[in-house]
């Protein structure tokens, strides 16, 4: 996880996680509508994940 896909994760979560899959970016995308930190958290964990 580098700092910039981090950076990305806090100020626009969909796009950090973009390389990860369209259901992924869905996911984060929809979350970020309900409320700015569950998507955050979203990216994060996305972003921390291995596979």
């Amino acid at each position: 996880m580098s700092l910039l896909r981090v950076l990305l994760a806090i100020f626009f979560p969909p796009l950090a996680v973009i390389g990860k899959g369209c259901g992924s970016i869905i996911i984060v995308f929809l979350l970020t509508l309900c409320g700015w930190v569950p998507g955050v958290i979203a990216a994060l964990i996305i972003l921390n994940n291995p596979n």
